[in-house]
């Protein structure tokens, strides 16, 4: 049986809620909070000049403070500054809704661009978004999991970029937009589940423990 040294630990529960709820509110929710706020007063460029505004101020911040900016912000970066920037050259809003589709497939290119290398996306993604300490004697164990769940998400983003693809060249753009935000929450959250099971299930496999960190850790 795994010492608690040689577990996989997340923090404590606490610190694990807010850990995930951060890291969401600066890669999705503070862009999300300035679009609506400035789009309100000033229009739709105005929102997503407050948007693109938001999440580089954000990502500026963070590399000032701790020095590293981490890969859900700078994933969200990359999109949010492709997508404002064609929106606003274009004033076309198909334009910019067909953005959508295509980040999707540039993820999936970047996440099965990383899977096969010595850092796969996923396990960055899991030490920054959720916390995730793994001791060194599993992570050569646990190196392939994480190139393997890597290029899952590979395919749910291209799942991703294709249904959405079809949606616009098929269905109102009012209806698009809420079709777009549930078809991503599903696919999404499916693909959270199922890495979820994966690797519990590769953690008993292995024989690995998975232990929350102590409250006083907080």
């Amino acid at each position: 049986m795994a010492t608690t040294s040689e577990c996989v630990e997340l923090p404590a529960r606490l610190r694990l809620v807010l850990t995930v709820g951060w890291n969401a509110a600066e890669s999705f929710g503070l862009p999300v909070a300035g679009y609506v706020i400035a789009s309100s007063l000033g229009g739709r460029d105005a929102g997503l000049w407050a948007m693109l505004g938001a999440i580089w101020v954000t990502a500026g911040l963070r590399k000032l403070i701790t020095g590293h900016v981490p890969s859900l912000l700078m994933i969200a970066m990359v999109v949010l500054t492709i997508q404002t920037a064609a929106a606003i050259a274009t004033g076309n809003l198909f334009i910019f809704l067909l953005h959508f589709p295509i980040a999707n497939l540039a993820l999936c290119i970047l996440f099965a661009w990383t899977a096969r290398g010595h850092s796969p996306i996923a396990a960055r993604l899991a030490a920054e978004v959720i916390g995730l300490r793994c001791p060194a004697i599993h992570q050569p164990r646990l190196h392939s999991f994480f190139q393997r769940v890597t290029l899952l998400w590979a395919g749910i983003f291209l799942l991703l970029a294709a249904s959405l693809g079809a949606l616009l060249g098929t269905v109102p753009i009012s209806t698009y937009v809420p079709v777009w935000a549930a078809t991503t929450v599903v696919l999404i959250a499916a693909g959270v589940g199922a890495s979820v099971l994966w690797l519990r299930s590769v953690l008993r496999r292995f024989s690995i423990g998975l232990r929350f960190a102590p409250a006083s850790a907080l």
